[in-house]
């Protein structure tokens, strides 16, 4: 992975992550560096799942996979505020 790469998953791990928290009600008492990590997880999760259901490469943006993406970010912040007993407020 080229310095490039790094970086841009980075942003677009930090952009899902917080979409994701977005979607979850409630106020998620998790932090901002294990929100980037399940953003980048999910991103490369839903890339991932996306490429299997060959929905990946569409011409235009790639909605279905940007749903997917922000769906398991989404469920992982849910799992994860809700293990740590840090969910809603």
């Amino acid at each position: 992975m080229e310095i490039s790469g790094f970086f841009t998953a980075i942003v677009v791990g930090a952009i899902i992550g917080i979409l994701g928290r977005l979607v979850v009600p409630g106020r998620q008492k998790i932090s901002w560096w294990l929100t980037l990590l399940i953003g980048i997880v999910a991103a490369v999760v839903g890339t991932v799942v996306a490429g299997v259901l060959g929905v990946a490469d569409t011409r235009g943006v790639d909605w279905i996979e940007l749903v997917l993406q922000i769906g398991f970010a989404a469920a992982a912040i849910a799992i994860i505020a809700g293990a740590t007993g840090r969910g809603r407020t």
